[in-house]
């Protein structure tokens, strides 16, 4: 008798317990529409651009040049092989031949290196950028939350079903931008191409091989 007294006693508390924690006030938001319309995400994805078109542009420095001494390596070629020429002309042509292909095949492995390089560099720089500002967001999220009295903000992405009602995704919008300076660009639009909230880099152009008799392209 007296077990089940202490057992109703025990019960009863609970039941007290959960009955004195507030009910749950639930919001949604669109997270990947709110980091795609953050201000500073335009503001950073077109410094990243900046630095993306430097790399291109450095790497089709490279390959011109790379194709300039392809170029070369075709003339010293016929020239060696050419019955006009004297062997002594011919001989030393296949020297010099043979060593544009040793500087072709070092530069090639530069070419590659670099835009290996330049790739990992760009996507770091993204996954850093993203990491940044989907902090600054949630903060900001999280204070507009309890200024709501909400005690539980998700982003509606990873949920199988939640009421449209509950979603203030817009006022979130405006809530994150308020204090977007006056000259700061407008948020970035779906047909620029710009880092997204997977933090994946804009595809880059495939490292151009030069092929040359005698050289197999590097794959």
């Amino acid at each position: 008798m007296l077990k089940s007294i202490l057992t109703l006693t025990a019960f009863g508390a609970a039941a007290l317990g959960l009955s004195a924690q507030p009910a749950v006030k639930l919001l949604t938001v669109d997270m990947g529409k709110l980091f795609e319309s953050y201000y500073k995400t335009a503001t950073e994805s077109a410094k990243l651009k900046v630095d993306q078109q430097k790399a291109q542009d450095e790497l089709e420095r490279r390959v011109k040049e790379l194709n300039g001494l392809g170029d070369q390596y075709k003339e010293l070629l016929e020239q060696s092989k050419s019955a006009m020429l004297k062997d002594e002309a011919k001989t030393k042509a296949e020297a010099d031949a043979s060593k544009m292909l040793d500087e072709i095949r070092r530069r090639q492995g530069e070419i590659q290196k670099y835009q290996g390089d330049a790739g990992k560099l760009i996507n770091q720089q993204i996954s850093s950028m993203r990491a940044v500002l989907l902090d600054e967001i949630l903060k900001k999220i999280a204070e507009l939350g309890k200024s709501k009295g909400a005690t539980m903000v998700m982003d509606r992405n990873s949920l199988v079903y939640a009421d449209p009602t509950y979603d203030i995704t817009e006022e979130a919008l405006a809530f994150i931008n308020k204090d977007r300076p006056a000259t700061t660009a407008p948020a970035a639009t779906p047909t620029e191409e710009a880092p997204t909230a997977a933090g994946t880099a804009p595809a880059t152009s495939a490292a151009p091989v030069v092929t040359v008799p005698g050289l197999a392209p590097k794959k």
